[in-house]
């Protein structure tokens, strides 16, 4: 196997396990929720939001859907215009 399809087989799987296929979840939906119940607890509308953070009202929303997976900036900007802390961790995994 080339180096060149090696890399590209770990980032198949690597893709796969961050969007949780296989184990019935979607890492990201709970990002969306998070997103969408804070800024509710706030009494923003995605378009308040976006302003806030400088994107745009179908980004918020696509984003809240989990649509799409988010960008860590784009993360950290509507986590510092909710008052969040944005916590990102790596633990083992059980059983490795």
């Amino acid at each position: 196997m080339t180096e060149q399809r090696a890399f590209e087989r770990l980032k198949e799987r690597a893709l796969k396990r961050i969007a949780g296929v296989g184990d019935g979840g979607w890492f990201f939906a709970q990002i969306a929720d998070q997103v969408a119940e804070q800024r509710l607890a706030r009494g923003l509308s995605q378009r308040q939001l976006a302003e806030l953070t400088g994107t745009t009202q179908s980004a918020i929303a696509r984003l809240e859907r989990g649509g799409r997976p988010p960008r860590i900036d784009t993360l950290l900007r509507i986590g510092e215009a909710l008052d969040c802390q944005l916590v990102v961790k790596l633990a083992p995994r059980d059983g490795s």
